[in-house]
C-alpha cells in the first residue's frame, strides 16, 4: 500500500465519518497497514538501508577520535568517559525521537516546526532537564568507577562533571532541532519515523557529540584557567535554564511523568555506560592506537543501536495501535521487521570494512580478516539487541508505562556496551 493509497483512504473515511474522527481514522488505517506482513520485510529492509546509510557519517566521528587520539591520553578518564557521553546523548535523543515518532503516528504531535501541540513543547523542555540530570548522574557514577578502576582523584571528578555537562549542553543546542526536522520531513515524505529517525539522529549525534567533546577537552587542557571559566560559565547558564523550566513545569503532569519514568533509565544507563568505558579501555590495551578500529567504532555502536531502535520502535507503535499482542511469543509476528533491520546492518558492516581497509591500505588477506572480525561482532551484538529491545517494549507496556521512555534509551546504551563487549570477544576469537 503506497502513501497515496493511505492518504486517499484517510480522506474517504473522513468524508464518510466526519472531521472529528480524523485521529481515530488515522489509527484505523495505520492499523490496517501494519497488519500487511507480506510487504514488511522489503519495506523495512529498504528503509533500514536508507536510515542506516547515515551511520556512514559515524566514520567521521571515528576519524575525529583517531586524529585527536592524543588528547585522550592527557588524563586517565577522558577515553573511558567518551562512550558514556555518546550513550547518554543517545538516551536523551532516543527518548525524544521515540516520543516524536509515536506522537506523529497517533496524532499527539503535529507535522510542523511551529504551532505544535502542548505535549510537543512539554517533551522539548523535559529533554533539556534530562540532559542536565543525565550529565550529573554520568559524572557521579564515572567518578566512582574512576576511583576504583581508573586511578582518578577528587579534582578529576570535578573535571569530569564540568566537561560532561558542557559537552551535553553544547550538543543539545544542535541535536534537538535536527531531531524535529528529521522526524517531520520523514513523516511528510511517507517514511516510517520509527525506522528512519533514530538511526539518522544517532549518527548526527555521534558526530556532534564527538566534536563538542573534543572542543571542550581542548578548552579544558589548553586554555588553563580561561578554559575553566568558559566551561564553568556555560554550565551556569545551562543550570539557570533548567531551574527556570522546573519552576514553570513542575506541576505539569506529562512533564513530571517523563522526568520520573526517565530517571530510572538514566540511573541504569549511567552504570552501564561506565562498564562500556572500561571495556573500551581494555580494547585500547589490546589494539593500541591502531586507527582502523577507532575509525569504525562509533559506526558499529550506532548501527547496532539502530537495529535495536528499529525493532523496538516498530514494536512499540504496533503495541499502542493494538496490532501486536504484549507477549514474548508475538515476536513471530515481528520477524519481518527484525530480519529487514538485521540484514541492512550486515550490509553496513561490510561497507565499514571496505572503507576502513581502503583508507588504511589493507592487503586482501587483512581485509578478509577484518571483515570476519566485524561480522562476528555484528552477529553477537545484533542478536542480543533484538531480544533486549523487544523484551523492554513488552515488559514496559505490560506495566502500563510509556515504552518510548524506555525502549530506545535502554537499548541504545546497552547497544554501546554489548557492541564493545562483542568487539572485544571477536578480537579474542579472531585476533587483530
Amino acid at each position: 500500500m503506497t502513501v497515496r493509497n493511505i492518504t486517499n483512504e484517510i480522506l474517504l473515511r473522513i468524508n464518510r465519518e466526519g472531521a472529528s474522527s480524523t485521529q481515530r481514522v488515522q489509527r484505523s488505517v495505520l492499523r490496517s497497514l501494519l497488519n500487511i506482513h507480506l510487504d514488511r520485510f522489503p519495506q523495512t529492509f529498504k528503509q533500514s538501508i536508507f536510515s542506516l546509510s547515515f551511520n556512514l557519517g559515524a566514520i567521521l566521528a571515528g576519524t575525529l577520535l583517531a586524529v585527536y587520539f592524543g588528547i585522550f591520553s592527557l588524563a586517565p578518564w577522558t577515553l573511558a568517559v567518551y562512550p558514556g557521553i555518546l550513550s547518554m546523548r543517545g538516551v536523551i535523543g532516543g527518548l525524544f525521537s521515540g516520543r516524536l515518532s509515536t506522537g506523529l503516528h497517533i496524532g499527539t504531535v503535529r507535522v510542523g516546526f511551529t504551532k505544535n501541540t502542548r505535549k510537543f513543547y512539554t517533551l522539548w523542555r523535559a529533554t533539556i532537564v534530562l540532559a542536565l540530570e543525565s550529565s550529573v548522574m554520568l559524572a557521579i557514577v564515572a567518578s566512582l568507577f574512576g576511583i576504583f578502576f581508573w586511578g582518578i582523584n577528587f579534582m578529576d571528578s570535578i573535571a569530569i562533571l564540568g566537561v560532561v555537562t558542557a559537552t551535553m549542553a553544547l550538543s543539545l543546542v544542535f541535536i534537538s532541532p535536527i531531531t524535529v526536522a528529521v522526524s517531520v520531513l520523514s513523516f511528510r515524505r511517507g517514511l516510517d519515523p520509527d525506522v528512519t529517525v533514530y538511526p539518522i539522529i544517532s549518527t548526527v549525534a555521534d558526530i556532534v557529540v564527538t566534536a563538542c567533546y573534543i572542543l571542550v577537552l581542548n578548552a579544558f587542557f589548553s586554555l588553563s584557567y580561561t578554559g575553566y571559566y568558559l566551561i564553568g560559565g556555560f554550565n551556569l547558564i545551562f543550570l539557570c535554564l533548567v531551574l527556570y523550566i522546573l519552576s514553570k513545569d513542575v506541576r505539569e503532569e506529562e512533564f513530571v511523568k517523563t522526568i520520573k519514568e526517565s530517571f530510572l533509565t538514566i540511573a541504569l544507563v549511567a552504570f552501564i555506560v561506565n562498564v562500556t568505558g572500561s571495556f573500551l579501555a581494555r580494547i585500547t590495551e589490546v589494539v593500541g592506537s591502531r586507527p582502523e578500529i577507532y575509525i569504525v567504532y562509533p559506526a558499529l555502536i550506532d548501527t547496532i543501536g539502530s537495529v535495536g531502535s528499529i525493532v523496538g520502535s516498530t514494536a512499540t507503535t504496533k503495541l499502542i495501535l493494538g496490532t501486536l499482542k504484549s507477549s514474548f511469543s508475538s515476536i513471530k509476528q515481528h520477524l519481518n521487521e527484525i530480519g529487514g533491520a538485521w540484514a541492512a546492518s550486515l550490509v553496513m558492516f561490510m561497507l565499514y570494512s571496505i572503507i576502513s581497509s581502503v583508507t588504511q591500505g589493507m592487503s586482501v588477506l587483512k581485509f578478509l580478516r577484518f571483515t570476519a572480525l566485524l561480522f562476528a561482532t555484528n552477529i553477537l551484538a545484533a542478536l542480543s539487541m533484538v531480544i533486549i529491545a523487544y523484551a523492554v517494549g513488552i515488559l514496559t507496556y505490560r506495566k502500563g508505562w510509556d515504552p518510548d521512555n524506555f525502549v530506545i534509551p535502554i537499548e541504545s546504551s546497552l547497544a554501546d556496551t554489548i557492541t564493545t563487549i562483542a568487539l572485544l570477544a571477536a578480537l579474542s576469537l579472531i585476533g587483530w
